[in-house]
Formats: C-alpha cells, structure tokens, sequence
C-alpha cells in the first residue's frame, strides 16, 4: 500500500538542484532503503532523503563509512528489497569490495558517484576522472556495472527509475555517474508518472525465510571450487553480452551530414553540443555523439560512422583521457580519433573545444593534400 501511495502524476514539474532532483526521484521510485555517507558534492541526496524520505516510508540511515553503507546495500538487496546507496569518487572506492561481492551475488542496487576532481581527496569541483573505475568493473574480478551518464537535472531524475529497472531486470548493480556541477546546478524537472508496483519484479531467489515448498536461498559471492567460480563466471559474462546487446543507449546530434564527430558525455556533453553549433557557423559539418551508457557502451554506432562517412573524432572530456580509450577501441583504427581535456576541476569551454576540433581539421587538410 505504501509503495502504490507514492504514484505521482507527470505534471508534476519543479526548480530543482540535481542532487534533489535524483533524490525525489528515489522516493517516487518505490526505493525502501538509503544507506550512505555524506561527502561534498553529493551530501544533498543524504539530507534530502534524510528529511522527505523518511517521511515518506523509506528507510534512511547515514551509515559509519562508506564501507559499512554499501555492505547494508548488499544485506538489504540480498533481502529482496529496493536499495541504494550514493557518494563521490573517494567514497565510492572505498566501496569497491563490496560492488564486486553484490555483482557476483547478482544482487538488484543503484548506486550513485557524483564525481570530484582526483586523485586523493583532491577538489569538490567537477571531473569525470571516475570513469575507468565506472566502467572496468572498480573492484576486483571479472564484473561489470551498467553505467548510466546523466547530462541534465532532468536524467539525474530519470535515470534513478531506469536504473532500478534495468537493476531488477538483470539482477545486477547500476552505477549512475555524475558530477560535482550536475548535482549543484538548478534546472527545470518534470516528475514522469511511475507506479514502482507495476516494475518491481518477483524475487523469488531473496533471502526472506524459507517455506517448506522449496529449498533454501542461498546468497554468496564465495565458492571455493574453481569449476563452480568457472560457471558462475562464464554466466556473469552471457549476462554482459545480452546487456550489450539489449540497453546501448546514446544521442546523436547534427550528424546525418557531419564530416568530424565530437563524442562526450555528461556535463561535457551540454558544452560539446555548443561547440558544434558554433563550429558549425564557420562551415565546419560536425555532430556530437553522447553515451548515455557507459557500459554498455555504444561500440557499432561509432564504428558504423567511421565507416561511412567520419574523417575524424574529437573526444572531450574531464579528465586526462578515459572514454577516448574505449572509442579508439571502438572504430579499430578507420579514422584519427583525438582527445582534448582539462582536469582538476576545471570545466572546458565551448571555445576552447572549437579550437581542439579545427587543429583536428586542419591536420586532415593536409592529410589529404599530401595524399593528393
């Protein structure tokens, strides 16, 4: 009864920060329980949930460490229960044991990075330097999380109810990766009707007691024998590829006519999205793509352009050059694929991304005339 109370209608729109925003979104998700720490920048979703969650049914409590929180992360889904927990980049590898132990129980959670700048405790300020850790597993072992990589208020909202689906559908952790600027800035959200008893799948294998009809639910990510670990590990990896196969998700802007592509995601994505509007005043034909999954991430769509009609790829990112690993990965070779980022804290500006895209540019001017 009371996750059907919480129901709400999609007119519901409000001026909201984008940690609130994620948030409310939790509550109206039907999430039971919130186990976490505050860190800056992402304290908001603690405090929020702290406050309105509670009143609103949810279980709340500010655990001792992050190490702690997401080990109550990995009982209360063990139990079959609706879980998250939330940090930023130190906090979040603190929790690495743990993601990697709940991945191979093949446990349904959310978790959320809004990420600083690093290494070490470095700088509250934004950065998108986590995104290895997101996307590689973090922890020890062969495991995956499906990322999700919000670029406005309005997805910080809407993927907390994607991820808890895409968590229950396949029994795995979802990792939403945002930053530092995301969870501060105020935009407009509108609040999707979502009715968390019509998604919230039976979970039959959850250690809720057992009755005399069947055996007992056991939940482990231990198993000593490596013939055992060897199945379990292969059934990990089918899993992955139906993943891959099934939930890439990704924007394309400008690019049905585009001779160069800038890809970017989250925050950089926005600023990436008004170079290639300004690039395209001076007669340069540029798109953008944006992930919105990390992992899965979307291979054939870059490869597909390169193949077709891309001279060149511009990566931009908050870092020192993470994502542009996995796109040079990704279109093997068939068209220079360049990088440009700042690190620190420090937000790149649509202008300085329109001069890293004509250096591009010219230097596939001369390519080809020293070709011809």
């Amino acid at each position: 009864m009371l996750i059907k109370e919480r129901t709400t209608s999609v007119s519901d729109i409000r001026l909201m920060k984008g940690n609130e925003a994620l948030a409310e979104a939790v509550i109206r998700s039907g999430c039971q329980g919130y186990f976490g720490y505050p860190i800056t920048p992402q304290s908001e979703i603690l405090e929020y949930l702290a406050d309105e969650g509670r009143q609103r049914g949810m279980i709340v409590l500010q655990a001792e460490s992050e190490v702690a929180s997401i080990n109550m992360v990995y009982g209360a889904a063990g139990a079959g229960a609706r879980v998250m927990t939330s940090s930023s980049s130190p906090g979040v590898s603190l929790m690495q044991e743990g993601l990697s132990y709940i991945a191979c129980a093949e446990l349904p959670c959310l978790v959320v990075n809004v990420n600083r700048g690093g290494p070490g405790l470095g700088t509250i300020q934004p950065s998108q330097g986590d995104y290895f850790q997101s996307t590689k597993g973090g922890g020890h072992g062969d495991y995956r999380l499906i990322v999700l990589a919000p670029a406005s208020v309005q997805e910080m909202a809407d993927f907390v109810f994607d991820g808890f689906d895409l968590a229950d559908k396949y029994r795995n952790p979802v990792l939403i990766l945002a930053d530092g600027a995301l969870g501060q800035m105020m935009e407009k959200v509108e609040f999707r009707e979502y009715n968390p008893a019509e998604h919230m799948l039976p979970k039959p294998w959850a250690t809720v007691g057992k009755p005399k009809s069947r055996e007992r639910n056991i939940i482990t990510s231990l198993h000593i024998q490596p013939e055992k670990m060897e199945q379990i590990n292969i059934h990990l990896q089918d899993k992955y590829r139906k993943i891959c196969e099934n939930e890439v998700r990704y924007e394309r802007v400008y690019t049905d006519d585009a001779e160069f592509l800038i890809v970017a995601y989250g925050l950089v994505a926005r600023i990436a999205h008004r170079a290639v509007e300004l690039a395209r005043a001076e007669g340069i034909r540029v798109g953008l793509l944006r992930p919105q999954t990390l992992y899965p991430f979307p291979q054939a769509a870059l490869r597909d352009l390169a193949t077709e009609q891309i001279h060149g790829m511009l990566v931009v990112e908050m870092n020192a050059g993470q994502m542009v690993e996995d796109v040079r990965l990704a279109v093997e070779g068939k068209v220079p694929v360049e990088f440009y980022g700042r690190m620190g804290g420090i937000i790149p500006s649509p202008e300085e991304v329109v001069q890293a895209l004509e250096k591009l540019v010219r230097n596939d001017v001369k390519h080809h005339a020293e070709v011809y």
